[in-house]
């Protein structure tokens, strides 16, 4: 079975044993993704729709590494800290995968890390 990886780098990687992103055939799946940097600190701080803005071209960066690209996604999930940003994330998700229309789920949930508002995930098929 033909696998590849990418990271991009965050120390979240390492510690966790992970890849950012994973293709095996012509699946790719993206693990959770937050809005941290390259240097390690969050873009966006306190602001949900600047986090997801961030959080679609980290994970368009690894798609294209992949050979795919947001075009190619099926399906997205998004988790929110507050509800009250869900408004927010959902209208930056509606933005850039207007046109795209993968499977969709958005909910509440407790996420490591206080300044992290939205973290995302995404599968595609080339």
């Amino acid at each position: 079975m033909d696998r590849q990886s990418v990271s991009s780098g965050t120390v979240w990687e390492e510690l966790a044993g992970f890849s950012r992103a994973v293709r095996v055939g012509n699946h790719i799946f993206v693990s959770g993704t937050t809005a941290t940097g390259a240097d390690g600190n969050v873009v966006g701080d306190g602001d949900a729709a600047a986090q997801t803005r961030f959080i679609i071209d980290k994970i368009e960066t690894s798609l294209h590494q992949l050979g795919g690209s947001l075009e190619n996604v099926v399906r997205t999930r998004i988790y929110v800290r507050n509800i009250d940003d869900w408004e927010a994330a959902a209208r930056v998700h509606g933005e850039r995968f207007a046109t795209i229309r993968p499977a969709n789920t958005l909910v509440k949930a407790e996420l490591v890390g206080e300044e992290y508002l939205v973290e995302m995930e995404a599968e595609a098929i080339l």
